[in-house]
């Protein structure tokens, strides 16, 4: 690698070593190409076209070795320090706006419709709707985010809101709250995850999004005729809220909700 300015992205140091690796690949090709001829050349008693050729594949190999050398010392990124200190996931979200693809950060994760996103420092990996991908090029990340746009999704609503209704009648019995009262988001969420470990399963990033998948479906009513709705004016201004992204890639945000009989 030639001398250049210290690449300031890790997009950036991948297109070095891309670029660099690539005039390495030529040369080692080169030099694959001249022992080739040495070959041919013994195998058909042309020895003084073999000399030539041996002479040429030892140059062109020396060379080659070179190059690849230079590949390696030229890859000096700390891509440790990148992810542990958050410029990763700044660069992701960057990337992503680059690219026409809506995303912003809540918490420690991405929002990018329909897809949550967590970068893992440990082991500096992403992981995408809790699937560890190794592949962690912003650029290469992004086109994936938006390949999963472009997708329906993998959503069963019908099981999720007879889930919900059931998880509602348990806050409306522990809350005292009249039946079909709003109830805060965050204590059904509670409910959903009182096993051990299970908050850290099904965050609460996870359950706005399902909300608003299952509010995108239309699949409002259950199986013992009630009715979902998600009140959210007064309970955003006075309590806790969860936020997610919509198809579009505005931030929607949801407080609470409940279940009413239905009107016949």
């Amino acid at each position: 690698m030639t001398d250049q300015a210290r690449p300031a992205t890790l997009e950036e140091a991948l297109q070095l070593v891309e670029r660099d690796a690539d005039v390495a690949i030529k040369a080692l090709g080169a030099a694959l190409k001249a022992a080739k001829k040495a070959k041919a050349a013994a195998s058909l008693g042309l020895v003084r076209d073999l000399q030539q050729a041996m002479d040429a594949a030892v140059g062109l190999a020396d060379q080659a070795s070179g190059t690849v050398r230079d590949v390696r010392q030229g890859w000096q990124f700390d891509v440790v320090e990148w992810f542990t200190s958050g410029d990763y996931a700044k660069e992701l979200l960057a990337a992503a706006a680059g690219a026409g693809v809506r995303a912003f950060q809540s918490d420690d994760r991405i929002l990018c419709y329909p897809a949550i996103v967590q970068v893992s420092p440990a082991d500096a990996t992403v992981v995408i709707d809790k699937k560890k991908d190794r592949r962690t090029r912003p650029s290469v990340v992004v086109g994936h985010l938006a390949a999963l746009q472009d997708r329906p999704p993998k959503f069963k609503a019908d099981a999720f809101i007879e889930t919900l209704a059931a998880a509602y009648d348990l806050v409306v019995a522990s809350k005292h709250l009249r039946s079909g009262a709003p109830a805060r988001l965050v204590d059904v969420h509670s409910v959903l995850t009182l096993l051990p470990g299970a908050a850290r399963d099904y965050t609460r990033q996870e359950f706005a999004r399902d909300l608003y998948l299952v509010d995108q479906s239309g699949k409002v009513d259950t199986k013992d005729g009630r009715r979902l709705s998600l009140p959210a004016s007064a309970m955003t201004r006075s309590g806790p809220v969860l936020t997610t992204v919509t198809r579009t890639g505005q931030a929607k945000i949801y407080a609470g909700l409940a279940f009413t009989e239905r009107k016949l």
